[in-house]
């Protein structure tokens, strides 16, 4: 499955990255009035902000943007950045003669990759802000995905690298569905065509753990809140916030086929879901909900393919033959596309 977030009509995606430092935001700018959103938190330890006012029955209907980040809790300062630059381009809420950018956000924790002193901030959300585009969304160890991390619950040690992945499909009836995603999973990621560890606990002498297996015996070797993947899901149709809400929920399914274990208590999974209306059509909530967890689940694989090592943690794609991980030098260059 090909496709990006921003196949979306509406949307633009701009990533800040600090590869010296291990870490990045991400911003979902949406057009004009905003979109109608959603979220659902399935993770025991998420790190959000604005997300109680994108419940159903609260009267705000419409985001400005989204915000995915690192540097846990400290990182929600990027989103003051993003309302401050969608403050000076007009866009917010009129209430008087002034405009509040309302930017639900949410992190990831980052902070044991690279420097943990270096957070984003509201600086690096203004800059994620200037460098969005409609162009495909850049993936791997960039933006929010930076110094992200999977397959943790055997210790950090045995990591491996993960970063931001983006997908997207095209419905029949035209309507366009996407989803980005930062992965920073204690679990595994997992190809749910075949059940294959793409991403786990490395193995002594190659290969990988299984963690569901592993934890039958063990208990896990982090820390709460250590851990999260935050994904933004949309479309082009015309959904109600309820709608959006249920599409948010269903797109959970995607985290969870490719992600094992998956919603712990050591995680903080966020889904936001965004309808742009951009295409005019409504459509089915139901095949909405559907192709927006396949196409976050085919984000997620994407985020640990398209990963690069950094900061001594590699990525499947550079780990030596016989992992099982694809083929490729053992030690790769800590570098990396730049947003």
């Amino acid at each position: 499955m090909g496709g990006s977030l921003t196949d979306v009509d509406g949307l633009a995606v701009g990533h800040w990255t600090d590869e010296r430092a291990a870490t990045g935001c991400t911003v979902v700018l949406c057009d004009g009035e905003g979109a109608v959103a959603g979220v659902d938190v399935r993770g025991a330890a998420p790190g959000t902000r604005e997300t109680d006012l994108l419940d159903p029955v609260n009267a705000v209907q419409r985001v400005h943007a989204v915000v995915i980040a690192g540097g846990s809790a400290f990182g929600l300062d990027a989103a003051g950045g993003v309302m401050r630059w969608l403050e000076a381009h007009g866009r917010g809420v009129e209430v008087g003669p002034l405009r509040v950018p309302i930017v639900p956000a949410a992190v990831l924790f980052d902070l044991p990759v690279g420097r943990p002193d270096v957070r984003p901030d509201a600086a690096a959300g203004e800059a994620a802000c200037e460098a969005a585009s409609t162009a495909p969304v850049p993936q791997g160890s960039v933006g929010a995905g930076t110094g992200a991390t999977v397959g943790k619950f055997a210790g950090f040690e045995r990591a491996v690298k993960s970063g931001i992945g983006s997908s997207g499909q095209r419905l029949s009836g035209g309507v366009a569905v996407g989803a980005l995603a930062a992965v920073n999973a204690a679990g595994d990621v997992v190809d749910p065509a075949s059940g294959a560890v793409v991403a786990g606990p490395r193995r002594d002498g190659g290969g990988f753990l299984r963690s569901r297996d592993w934890l039958q015996e063990h208990d896990p070797r982090i820390g709460v809140g250590q851990n999260t993947t935050l994904a933004v899901v949309a479309t082009d149709a015309v959904l109600t916030k309820p709608e959006v809400a249920l599409v948010a929920r269903m797109a959970h399914d995607g985290l969870a086929r490719a992600i094992d274990p998956v919603h712990t208590m050591l995680d903080g999974d966020t889904v936001f879901a965004l309808a742009t209306g951009a295409s005019g059509q409504r459509a089915d909530v139901t095949v909405v909900g559907t192709a927006a967890a396949s196409v976050l689940a085919a984000a997620v694989l994407a985020a640990v393919r398209e990963a690069t090592s950094l900061a001594g943690v590699p990525g499947v794609r550079d780990l030596a033959p016989g992992t099982g991980a694809g083929s490729g030098p053992a030690v790769a260059s800590p570098g990396g596309p730049k947003a």
